[in-house]
């Protein structure tokens, strides 16, 4: 039957937004506002990250070095790994709407005290902002998409997810331009800080927009604003099978993805060098930051046109495995370039192939392997993976470069051929995961 006899079969008409976000993805009639709240959400979102994003990459690199920004991500999952009960704890006592609204504000306290410390001086803050900077983003994404999975059916997440993606890809890029055009307007950081706490801030006004609508038109919401039920992310990972697997499938991608940021780390502070020594650069921190400004920014600008145009059609014609198994096939060939040994502009445009991929069609896979849990996983066992696994994969990494460069004497190439046998793992496990979505989406239909 078409979407327009749909339409006249259920007794409602298509109205001008859901008609343009047709485009895109298929959307019913009386979607598209939430649709567009939920997009321009995580487009904050993402804007807010990226600034702060851009803000760490020279704290770390022009005080500690590639190396210890890889290190950094040990202390990372150290900080998860107290914060992931202490958020099972909290989303067993308050409804969604206190969850979120507790969590968001939680963090614009964080972004604020930064601010005091980054303008202070203070000792060491390079490295405390980095560990904090990949704990608040990985929490605050993961809350978003554990809202957005809860707020919608399977069916409904299928269709609509890669349209409220195109919300995160762009922001990411709008985030980046801004904070490189910040670094070279001489803004101090302290004060680009200011900006992300206010960004953050907008978000919650949105959340409960959403919140109020989904409220008004689902009939039977009672269980969805209802607290969680006790349990801990960490046990219910381990008591699924089809989670375990998710689980090492993000330490396998996170290790590989991690480990290429150590080479392209690498790469760009012998670049400032150069570049200082030449005197074509005045300042390290500003020049790396500006390169990183630039780098995100094209990564994301290929990443939000395959969002678009692109992903929403791999979901349609080739479902879930299309877009899981994207990735790990991109970046075979990205490590194979580096690890044939090319130059640094090569290396740069291959890991933004592989990096605009995973932020925007390995994305939506992240979320859509959610669907069909339960809400205590989509919360908390979501939590405990997006944040902690993802984590405790740049561990892995952390302990890749340490052995590397201690005692194997690793090259940029010899790293490259390491994560290509990494991948090559990453896809047997994502062929795992597919065959257990078949099986719990059958038993949950």
């Amino acid at each position: 039957m078409s979407q327009h006899h749909n339409e006249i079969a259920s007794g409602r008409r298509a109205g001008v937004l859901d008609r343009i976000l047709r485009l895109f993805s298929e959307v019913k009639p009386g979607e598209a506002t939430t649709v567009l709240l939920m997009l321009f959400n995580i487009f904050l979102i993402l804007v807010c990250y990226y600034v702060i994003k851009t803000i760490r990459e020279p704290l770390i690199l022009a005080t500690g070095g590639a190396e210890v920004k890889s290190y950094a991500a040990a202390g990372q999952a150290l900080v998860l790994m107290l914060f992931i009960p202490i958020y099972g704890w909290f989303s067993s006592r308050v409804d969604r709407v206190k969850l979120v609204v507790g969590v968001t504000l939680f963090f614009v306290l964080n972004i604020e005290l930064f601010s005091l410390a980054v303008g202070a001086e203070f000792a060491y803050v390079g490295v405390v902002f980095f560990i904090w900077v990949g704990f608040f983003s990985l929490t605050i994404i993961a809350q978003f998409w554990s809202y957005a999975n809860d707020i919608y059916s399977k069916d409904a997440g299928n269709r609509l997810f890669p349209i409220i993606g195109i919300g995160m890809t762009a922001g990411a890029p709008v985030g980046a331009a801004l904070a490189e055009r910040l670094f070279n307007d001489g803004i101090a950081p302290h004060l680009m800080l200011h900006i992300s706490a206010v960004l953050l801030l907008v978000t919650l006004g949105l959340y409960l927009a959403v919140n109020g609508r989904e409220t008004r038109r689902v009939t039977d919401s009672t269980a969805s604003q209802e607290a969680l039920a006790p349990g801990n992310g960490f046990a219910l990972v381990l008591r699924s099978r089809y989670l375990r697997y998710i689980a090492l499938l993000f330490i396998l991608l996170n290790l590989v993805n991690t480990t290429g940021e150590y080479l392209i780390g690498k790469l760009i502070i012998s670049e400032a060098d150069s570049a200082l020594a030449s005197g074509l650069a005045a300042d390290k921190g500003a020049f790396i930051g500006a390169f990183y400004g630039n780098y995100y920014f094209w990564v994301n600008i290929v990443a939000v046109s395959l969002q678009a145009l692109v992903v929403s059609r791999i979901v349609k014609y080739t479902g879930l495995r299309g877009v899981l198994l994207l990735l790990p096939f991109i970046s075979l060939g990205a490590y194979g370039l580096i690890a044939a040994g090319i130059g640094f502009s090569a290396v740069r445009w291959a890991k933004t192939a592989e990096n605009s991929t995973d932020y925007s069609v390995m994305n939506t896979a992240r979320q859509l392997l959610w669907l069909p849990t339960s809400r205590e996983e989509k919360y908390k066992a979501k939590q405990t993976v997006d944040t902690f696994i993802v984590r405790f994969g740049d561990v892995l990494s952390a302990g890749f470069v340490f052995a590397g460069t201690t005692w194997l004497g690793l090259d940029i190439t010899g790293f490259a051929a390491g994560n290509i046998g990494i991948v090559l793992l990453w896809l047997g496990v994502a062929f795992l995961i597919l065959k257990e979505h078949r099986k719990l989406s059958q038993a949950t239909k």
